[in-house]
């Protein structure tokens, strides 16, 4: 397993000695440690390394350490910031602890009562941390999967989406690949917003044709075109003062990318078949697995609209990159579908931890999701054990399509015989779940990735039972 991540502690001093000093000494404390030498090069640092604490000394080179701490502040408020001063400048000190930093101690420095220091601001920091999130989870509403997972990486995106929600009218575009939980921060980007009490509204691009997307996002009038028998408001329209998620913006059509493309820059289109402006004040957040830069090269995207989208670009990484976060989140689930099936899993025993940590988790989020959640449905409690999970150990051999084709293909047909039809059967339900999952079972949408018509595969479904001949909305 992977070991928790150091704190990170940024020292700000211009003195050579006690920068080379102390940040040797902090690294010898099991810190990860970064120094600057300037207040503009610290907040650049902040920025980049996004610090747990700062030791920030009061008299800098450029600007002195109160500006340093009013802008990291602006920035990160939940970030530790210690003073270092002189033993005359205590009551400049007492006025930074009045604009938000955590304590002071005065030069020469005192290394005991320095660390003494730090880890009761690291404790402090963790705290807060924990009733913060308490406190979005309430916030965000019942049901809404929002945890904050371990990991550097995705407290980094947090923060950077805390920092992105209070400008309301910046675009965002959330890249990553399909599963990472893209939605979910679209939907805490709106939340942290002003425009939290108003509309939050989403489509997939992907799901609908071009005609039909055109008419949700901008509506049409009474006879626009065969089908359109009464006016209808489209999803821009609705959303009016609240967010728009645009998913998987990169299956957009050239030509709806014009018209969103204009909608951006002036915030006022025009119905389909409509002749009158209308004037809105709409957030774009949009999101995408695909590689839009490479999409803009190729001549399928338009690179007006990609920069236009990019104002602040937002990076989901994949689970594999974040495993810190594995175990917290199967935890989450746990609780959730334990409370849903009437279960009792209490624990994740060494051996599924190992084997969660070692699988690379193609699908992410979801893809954890549906595991923990056919791991409780289907099996006794208090312990999830390794031979639960489908991907570890003997499980695998006897679960594992994909295995078992590779093992027959390698070797002679035994003399008995095999279940061709069964196999052939088990493929094509295994792929049908698969493309469901990716598609979040929008049955237009699963029939796209598979090349089938749409009743082909409703029949395909039924007899599989993995659904009825209803349209399954989008999760």
């Amino acid at each position: 397993m992977e070991t928790p991540a150091k704190s990170v502690i940024l020292l700000v001093d211009d003195q050579d000695s006690i920068r080379f000093f102390l940040e040797k000494t902090l690294i010898q404390e099991g810190y990860e440690a970064h120094s600057a030498k300037a207040g503009l090069e610290a907040v650049e640092m902040t920025q980049q390394y996004i610090p747990d604490l700062i030791l920030l000394d009061l008299k800098l080179p450029d600007i002195d350490g109160i500006e340093v701490l009013n802008r990291v502040k602006s920035i990160f408020p939940e970030i530790c910031v210690v003073m270092i001063t002189a033993f005359g400048d205590i009551e400049t000190a007492v006025h930074a602890m009045k604009q938000g930093a955590y304590d002071f101690i005065t030069k020469p420095i005192n290394l005991d009562q320095l660390l003494i220091i730090i880890k009761k601001a690291l404790e402090s920091r963790r705290l807060s941390g924990e009733v913060l999130q308490l406190k979005r989870r309430m916030e965000i509403g019942e049901g809404f999967e929002y945890i904050l997972g371990d990991s550097k990486a995705m407290k980094k995106v947090y923060e950077m989406c805390q920092q992105v929600a209070k400008s309301d009218t910046t675009t965002v575009l959330i890249e990553g690949e399909s599963g990472v939980g893209k939605e979910m921060i679209a939907r805490m980007i709106h939340k942290f917003s002003n425009r939290a009490d108003k509309p939050f509204l989403d489509i997939n691009c992907a799901s609908l044709p071009e005609q039909l997307l055109e008419s949700e996002l901008f509506g049409h009038e009474r006879g626009a075109f065969t089908d359109a028998k009464v006016q209808k408001l489209g999803l821009l329209e609705l959303a009016n003062r609240g967010t728009l998620f645009l998913d998987e913006i990169g299956e957009m059509t050239l030509t709806i990318q014009v018209k969103l493309l204009k909608v951006l820059e002036r915030m006022v289109f025009r119905r389909v078949g409509g002749t009158a402006d209308i004037h809105v004040s709409v957030r774009i957040i949009s999101a995408t697995n695909r590689d839009l830069k490479r999409e803009v090269d190729e001549s399928r995207f338009r690179p007006d609209l990609y920069y236009r989208l990019k104002v602040v670009p937002v990076y989901v990484p994949a689970l594999r990159e974040r495993k810190e976060d594995l175990i917290a989140f199967a935890k989450y689930f746990i609780n959730n579908f334990n409370k849903q099936f009437n279960k009792n899993f209490e624990v994740i025993s060494e051996d599924a931890q190992r084997a969660m940590f070692d699988y690379h988790w193609p699908g992410n989020i979801r893809e954890l999701r549906n595991t923990i959640e056919r791991v409780v449905l289907l099996e006794k409690g208090p312990e999830l054990k390794a031979e639960h999970l489908p991907f570890s150990g003997a499980q695998l051999e006897e679960t594992s399509i994909g295995k078992r084709i590779d093992q027959l293909l390698s070797r002679p047909i035994p003399e008995e015989g095999i279940d061709f039809e069964k196999l052939v059967s088990e493929v094509e339900k295994e792929m049908i779940i698969k493309a469901s999952d990716q598609a979040k079972w929008n049955q237009s949408l699963t029939a796209r990735f598979l090349n089938l018509k749409r009743d082909k595969l409703r029949y395909r479904m039924k007899a599989y039972d993995l659904g009825d001949d209803e349209e399954v909305p989008a999760k």
